[in-house]
């Protein structure tokens, strides 16, 4: 096992995006490969709303020294990936700071508001002007896209776990990624999440 060093101690990193993106199941997989690493951590979970289509937040406390309780406090995420754009704008402004950094998903879930047009949904420009505004650096990515080019819209999760993994924030690493996900889904379907995991690594590089 390689020995490293967090950056900060410890290192809060929230994964925010809406019920059906696949959230819990991505802060669940970074867990157990920072774990497989040697590091604690500590998982806290929010849902706005039961239903698809709901807020959901994750937040994970990744530690060298010990454990810690289980949501972050505010102002202090070190990093916030979001699956939908609206939901990591809506993170950054408890949870964010002069030297937060984000990776965050271009496409749209549009809330009942959007759809009934009783509401306007910011473009793109828009977004990525705020999130350059509000973190140190930023990543806005088309994870849905490429995923649904892979073949499946949920594989966007993915892609920015590989997207995470190549900042170099955290040890997370291709061979260790292989194995948590072979303990999660059928060995099938491990090459294709490769695939993603590669592809948001160099979205990023």
């Amino acid at each position: 096992m390689k020995e490293y060093k967090l950056t900060h101690d410890p290192y809060n990193l929230i994964i925010t995006g809406v019920g059906g993106q696949g959230n819990v199941m991505a802060s669940k997989v970074v867990a157990n490969i920072l774990v497989s690493q040697g590091l604690q951590v500590t998982i806290g979970e929010t849902f706005g709303a039961t239903q698809r289509g709901g807020s959901v937040m994750s937040h994970l406390r990744v530690s060298q020294s010990g454990v810690w309780s289980t949501l972050i406090p505010k102002g202090r995420a070190h990093m916030i990936v979001g699956l939908e754009p609206i939901e990591t704008l809506r993170m950054l402004e408890p949870f964010g700071n002069p030297d937060v950094m984000v990776i965050a998903n271009m496409r749209p879930v549009h809330p009942i508001g959007v759809l009934c047009g009783d509401q306007a949904y910011p473009d793109p420009e828009q977004i990525d002007a705020w999130l350059k505004r509000f973190s140190r650096r930023h990543w806005l990515l088309p994870a849905t896209e490429e995923a649904l080019r892979l073949g499946s819209s949920i594989l966007a999760n993915i892609i920015l776990i590989g997207a995470l993994a190549g900042t170099r924030v955290l040890p997370i690493e291709r061979e260790e990624f292989s194995q948590a996900i072979a303990e999660t889904l059928p060995q099938n379907k491990v090459g294709l999440n490769l695939e993603a995991f590669d592809l948001g690594w160099q979205m990023v590089g």
